[in-house]
């Protein structure tokens, strides 16, 4: 159900990435029958991805002509023009275990700022929209992050092939002495999501990509939490993303260098 509240493009953003998902279930109840190949150590790809991101991009380039596309499977070039970012299937690999914990993550960049970002996740039957200043919407309605509990201090911690193994377990080990519970869903779109709900205070990912975080970011910070995504020396391919409650940041700012990187 789409919100009068929503902008069009907004709207039209979430009524896409509705459909997107119903293909992409679609392909994980029968998932046993597509074809997967891998791109780099731990990281899949599968016929469904790349189907569901071709369905996106036929839907932007009917309705938005004039933007944009970059998507994990198909590429694209990133400008300061407003640009369309798609990962198809965010979670690939829980996708093909069976997890629930995945999903389809649709976001518009402008000058290397997320500004509009729609996140389905169609096992869940839940759908985030969020644009910058205009608020967040689950399933159509307005929403608040339920900030109960805050003294369970719960944070989620993303994690990549290209990751500095003694750094990250040295970030790790940090949180824990701060006395921070780690979880790790491997799906960077369900750790910003579950941080927007307030299911843990924050999502940390010291190197992600461009596509893990178009949708998510804006929810994270239309949520209320602080958000700072910074870009690294290759690109889209090449970011950093932190996103968290007043108490998680203090933490983080004692282990992590947050400014952009060159």
């Amino acid at each position: 159900m789409i919100n009068n509240d929503m902008s069009v493009r907004l709207a039209k953003a979430s009524h896409i990435a509705a459909q997107a998902a119903e293909l992409a279930l679609a392909y994980f109840n029968r998932r046993d029958e597509i074809q997967v190949s891998s791109k780099k150590v731990q990281d899949f790809v599968s016929q469904a991805d790349v189907a569901v991101e071709q369905f996106i991009r036929a839907q932007l380039a009917e309705h938005f002509p004039q933007d944009g596309i970059i998507g994990e499977e198909l590429g694209g070039t990133l400008t300061g023009a407003a640009c369309w970012v798609i990962d198809p299937i965010d979670g690939t690999s829980n996708f093909l275990r069976g997890s629930p914990l995945w999903g389809v993550s649709l976001g518009l960049v402008e000058d290397k700022k997320p500004v509009i970002g729609v996140v389905s996740l169609p096992v869940l039957n839940e759908q985030f929209a969020a644009e910058s200043g205009k608020g967040i919407f689950r399933n159509g309605q307005t929403f608040t992050r339920d900030s109960r509990f805050g003294d369970v201090q719960i944070v989620s911690l993303g994690d990549s092939s290209d990751d500095k193994l003694d750094e990250a377990a040295a970030f790790y080990q940090g949180l824990r002495a701060a006395d921070w519970s780690v979880q790790c869903y491997r799906c960077t779109t369900i750790g910003m999501v579950f941080a927007a709900k307030g299911i843990t205070d924050g999502h940390l990912q010291r190197r992600t990509t461009l596509w893990d975080i178009a949708g998510g970011a804006v929810l994270c910070q239309e949520a209320g939490l602080e958000t700072v995504v910074s870009f690294g020396s290759e690109n889209i391919r090449d970011l950093s993303v932190a996103a968290g409650t007043a108490s998680l940041m203090t933490t983080v700012r004692t282990l992590w260098d947050l400014k952009p990187r060159s």
